[in-house]
Protein backbone atom coordinates (compact mmCIF):
# COMPACT_ATOMS: atom_id res chain seq x y z
CA UNK A 1 0.00 0.00 0.00
CA UNK A 2 1.28 3.52 -1.12
CA UNK A 3 -0.65 5.78 1.01
CA UNK A 4 0.47 8.17 3.10
CA UNK A 5 -2.31 8.15 5.30
CA UNK A 6 -2.00 5.11 8.27
CA UNK A 7 -5.53 3.15 8.55
CA UNK A 8 -7.79 3.70 10.84
CA UNK A 9 -8.33 1.67 13.51
CA UNK A 10 -11.50 -0.11 14.87
CA UNK A 11 -14.90 0.55 13.28
CA UNK A 12 -12.82 3.55 11.86
CA UNK A 13 -11.31 1.64 9.34
CA UNK A 14 -14.37 0.43 7.41
CA UNK A 15 -16.55 3.62 7.69
CA UNK A 16 -15.31 5.74 4.69
CA UNK A 17 -14.52 9.04 5.43
CA UNK A 18 -15.58 11.63 2.73
CA UNK A 19 -14.00 14.74 4.46
CA UNK A 20 -10.32 15.62 3.15
CA UNK A 21 -7.29 16.61 5.42
CA UNK A 22 -8.32 19.75 7.26
CA UNK A 23 -6.31 22.76 5.78
CA UNK A 24 -3.95 24.46 8.61
CA UNK A 25 -6.91 27.04 8.31
CA UNK A 26 -9.56 24.50 9.34
CA UNK A 27 -7.42 23.04 12.47
CA UNK A 28 -6.79 26.67 13.08
CA UNK A 29 -10.70 27.68 13.12
CA UNK A 30 -11.07 24.71 15.09
CA UNK A 31 -8.46 24.82 18.11
CA UNK A 32 -8.86 28.66 18.65
CA UNK A 33 -12.44 28.51 18.60
CA UNK A 34 -11.91 26.32 22.31
CA UNK A 35 -9.71 29.04 23.60
CA UNK A 36 -11.03 31.27 26.18
CA UNK A 37 -8.37 34.06 27.63
CA UNK A 38 -5.16 34.40 26.43
CA UNK A 39 -2.77 37.50 26.66
CA UNK A 40 -0.89 37.98 23.30
CA UNK A 41 -0.01 41.43 21.40
CA UNK A 42 -2.08 43.44 18.98
CA UNK A 43 -0.41 42.76 15.90
CA UNK A 44 -0.83 38.76 16.68
CA UNK A 45 -4.65 38.83 17.16
CA UNK A 46 -4.57 41.48 14.17
CA UNK A 47 -2.33 38.94 12.16
CA UNK A 48 -4.97 35.73 13.58
CA UNK A 49 -7.84 37.85 11.88
CA UNK A 50 -6.52 38.46 8.64
CA UNK A 51 -4.86 35.04 8.45
CA UNK A 52 -8.49 33.08 9.08
CA UNK A 53 -10.32 35.45 7.12
CA UNK A 54 -10.56 33.31 4.36
CA UNK A 55 -11.92 30.72 6.04
CA UNK A 56 -14.90 32.64 6.54
CA UNK A 57 -15.87 31.35 2.12
CA UNK A 58 -14.63 28.21 3.09
CA UNK A 59 -17.32 25.98 1.53
CA UNK A 60 -17.97 23.80 4.77
CA UNK A 61 -20.77 25.11 6.65
CA UNK A 62 -18.40 24.06 10.23
CA UNK A 63 -15.48 25.81 9.09
CA UNK A 64 -17.51 28.89 7.67
CA UNK A 65 -19.11 28.79 11.19
CA UNK A 66 -16.44 28.20 13.35
CA UNK A 67 -13.78 30.53 11.47
CA UNK A 68 -16.58 33.36 12.13
CA UNK A 69 -17.01 32.72 15.39
CA UNK A 70 -13.55 32.80 15.97
CA UNK A 71 -12.86 35.97 13.76
CA UNK A 72 -15.78 37.74 15.66
CA UNK A 73 -13.46 36.95 19.31
CA UNK A 74 -10.83 38.30 17.26
CA UNK A 75 -11.88 41.49 16.38
CA UNK A 76 -13.46 42.06 19.64
CA UNK A 77 -10.26 41.56 21.76
CA UNK A 78 -8.81 44.00 18.83
CA UNK A 79 -11.20 46.87 20.21
CA UNK A 80 -11.12 46.18 23.10
CA UNK A 81 -7.53 46.71 23.19
CA UNK A 82 -7.82 49.75 21.85
CA UNK A 83 -6.27 53.07 23.79
CA UNK A 84 -8.89 54.85 25.63
CA UNK A 85 -10.51 52.14 27.09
Amino acid sequence: MTSSQPLGRGISAVIPNAHTAATPGERAASQLLHLREATVPVPVLAAAAELITPQLEDPDPATREAAGTVHARLLTAIEEAAPGR
